[in-house]
């Protein structure tokens, strides 16, 4: 498996932050574009794609189901795909890496589909629940076999015995979790007539959106608090050009980092303002950010724009619960811009956060606690005691931050590095190529200090 040998990393204070820059494109839109590029008849062409270890297994399994992945000189990615309903049986397992995302999803796309199909991960993702995905697409026909049935758990290594004749349902999402209803809504392309999504908090909406960029009959309608996506079957999708805006969740760690470390003044260039994703931004204006927005524009249906985020002083909030869905990959380089800030912020409903790629509700907790930060948990609920300026960061011997395979703990624990009185090192930084491949040396082309 990937990482077996462990690559440590330590941020040190220092100067301000300084510069524009760009971060990679947003993982969610590229796993789908190459997904749904597989599935369309003709050409789609791809610009700004992450080229991060997740979405290139992603890339890699579509190729074994018979899709034509190719990349140019240029950088931009092709896909040529067989149509919906004509994905072949891959000829060996089908190994995602560290990718939840493209595991859950092309499970759906799978379940509808009369092939069979093997899938595992490593460690990290070995031990991710599948329940919540296999169960909705159990009642569209496909069957599954996976370790921890003994445990009452749902495991990778897992095998996907695809539906003959999928059936098309209407599912209310037991928890908001985009994954869960996108695998749905893409198992429904192969079923007939109509499947329908309901949920009670809303979560990204990056599958409905671009389904229709290709072609797709999607609608969405919310009444009664309840939110209803409803894709029509077997539709034929169009290859489409798709630009890749800059993922948010990425451009997270410099912009915090800017508003952190004194003196700073730092532009992220073309970042998605998709605005179930947007939690963060939100929730940073509300503890004082100066973080402006600048170039607004419309790229293949997602909203875009230009960030820049200064030195601010940083008060403690309270983030209630039904923003979590809009920011759930976020919290971790929240709670360091909370140890930086006057007073106590309190997250709450991080339930989630316990099932992703570690137990990162404890992971950020204990790593805090590490480097000389007041938090607790109660609950699902994260309570961090802010400094009101730099943390004290880690004392000299300490053991490094563990970063549990999890790309996000290693990322926003170097931030804190930046910002803290004294060094902060992370076991492990391998993990950060899942996402952000250039993240050491964005940070330092900005002035950080990461050895």
């Amino acid at each position: 498996m990937a990482h077996e040998a462990s690559q440590p990393a330590t941020a040190h204070p220092g100067a301000p932050l300084k510069g524009e820059t760009a971060v990679p494109g947003d993982k969610s839109i590229s796993h789908r574009a190459l997904m749904f590029g597989g599935l369309a008849v003709g050409e789609t062409r791809v610009t700004g794609l992450l080229e991060g270890e997740d979405v290139l297994r992603t890339a890699a399994a579509m190729r074994q189901m018979g899709a034509e992945i190719v990349k140019d000189p240029d950088g931009t990615w092709r896909a040529r795909g067989r149509g919906v309903g004509a994905l072949v049986e891959p000829a060996d397992v089908l190994d995602l890496g560290n990718a939840g995302t493209g595991a859950r999803l092309l499970m759906g796309l799978i379940a509808a589909h009369p092939i069979f199909a093997v899938f595992t991960g490593d460690a990290s993702l070995r031990r991710r629940p599948m329940g919540r995905v296999t169960a909705p697409l159990q009642k569209m026909g496909a069957r599954f076999e996976h370790r921890g049935a003994a445990e009452g758990k749902v495991l990778l290594p897992l095998a996907v015995i695809g539906a003959r004749d999928p059936l098309p349902i209407d599912y209310a999402l037991p928890v908001a979790s985009a994954q869960v209803k996108s695998a749905v809504l893409l198992a429904g392309l192969n079923a007939p007539g109509k499947t329908t999504t309901i949920e009670k908090e809303r979560t990204r909406d990056h599958t409905e959106r671009m389904l229709r960029h290709f072609g797709a009959d999607v609608a969405v309608a919310t009444e009664n608090g309840l939110t209803r996506a409803t894709v029509t079957g077997r539709p034929e999708l169009v290859g489409r050009d798709v630009i890749v805006p800059g993922d948010p969740s990425s451009a997270a760690f410099p912009l915090v980092a800017g508003l952190i470390v004194p003196g700073s003044d730092v532009t992220v260039r073309g970042v998605g303002l998709n605005p179930l994703r947007t939690g963060l931004f939100q929730t940073l204006r509300e503890m004082g950010a100066t973080l402006d927005v600048a170039g607004r524009r419309d790229q293949a249906g997602e909203e875009v724009g230009d960030l820049n985020a200064r030195f601010s002083a940083l008060k403690g909030v309270e983030v209630p619960a039904s923003r979590a869905p809009s920011m759930i990959d976020e919290y971790p380089i929240l709670a360091v811009a909370a140890a930086c800030a006057a007073g106590r912020t309190v997250m709450r409903g991080l339930h989630e956060l316990r099932v992703k790629e570690s137990d990162r509700l404890s992971a950020v907790a204990r790593g805090l606690a590490a480097c000389g930060v007041s938090a607790t948990i109660d609950g699902d609920d994260l309570i961090v005691e802010g400094c009101g300026g730099p943390p004290p960061g880690q004392k000299p011997g300490d053991a490094p931050i563990a970063a549990n395979l999890d790309h996000r703990i290693a990322m926003s624990f170097l931030v804190m590095g930046l910002a803290a009185k004294a060094p902060v090192a992370v076991d492990d930084v391998a993990t950060i190529a899942t996402s952000f491949p250039d993240f050491l040396a964005l940070m330092r082309r900005l002035g950080g200090t990461i050895r």
